[in-house]
């Protein structure tokens, strides 16, 4: 029995010791810049790198996203309004362009925390490819005046970020999201390079349902495509 539980012991401490290796943990550091608009983001994330060669990668984290911008247009955001349903099916439906209003903010300001979701590829030793999505966390921000705008038809009012974050598909999400199409180039065991291609949505709630046809909405959206670059710190 003695030499059972050793064995039992060992085992134990061979798996755990693989399972360790299998794991990665680092910092991203990332900036993203456009026209008229640029974010930073710092995102911590916990890897498991799977397979016969650990090649695959399936990890989560949580990721801060700042965001700035100037004279940016949100336009109405809840999927019901702008594909006339809800549900995983707006994603391949055109946009009902007589149902979208315009919110003008000068000076957008969002900040997020968001729990992430993370799946990449170690294409070589070096270079891994991969994709991550926000999914569920909170926001807040400056509380601009911005310009209701509705054809000929206009209103100033007051709005102020969404403050609840949510990942369904499309349009059917809620609040500021981030997410990446990123390669990251190992230079040393502590210090990797990234590049990606970000695409974020921030949103703003307006102090009263400025949008009346085809129902009374308050939830403006403002999508963003940039290219980042940044680091990746390995805290193995």
């Amino acid at each position: 029995m003695r030499y059972i539980n050793l064995l039992l012991l060992l085992l134990s401490v061979s798996i755990g010791a693989h399972a360790q290796q299998a794991i990665t943990k680092s910092i991203d550091l990332v900036i993203a810049v456009a026209k008229y608009q640029g974010t930073f983001s710092a995102a911590y994330v916990h890897n498991w790198n799977l397979g016969k060669k650990k090649k695959i990668i399936i990890g989560f984290g949580g990721r801060m996203t700042g965001y700035v911008g100037a004279n940016q247009y949100y336009i109405t955001a809840p999927a019901k309004l702008t594909s006339g349903k809800s549900g995983p099916g707006v994603f391949f439906v055109e946009n009902i362009e007589e149902n979208i209003d315009t919110f003008l903010i000068a000076k957008p300001r969002v900040v997020s925390l968001n729990a992430m979701i993370n799946l990449g590829y170690h294409v070589t030793e070096k270079l891994a490819l991969g994709f991550n999505i926000d999914a569920i966390g909170f926001s807040l921000g400056n509380n601009p005046r911005g310009n209701y705008i509705n054809g000929s038809q206009g209103q100033n009012v007051e709005s102020k970020p969404t403050s609840f974050n949510l990942l369904l598909v499309s349009d059917n999400d809620l609040g500021s999201l981030n997410s990446e199409f990123y390669g990251k180039y190992k230079l040393n065991d502590k210090i990797s390079l990234k590049a990606a291609f970000q695409f974020l949505f921030t949103e703003y709630t307006t102090e009263t349902p400025v949008q009346q046809f085809p129902e009374p909405n308050d939830r403006f959206r403002n999508k963003s495509s940039m290219f980042s670059a940044g680091i990746s710190l390995n805290l193995n």
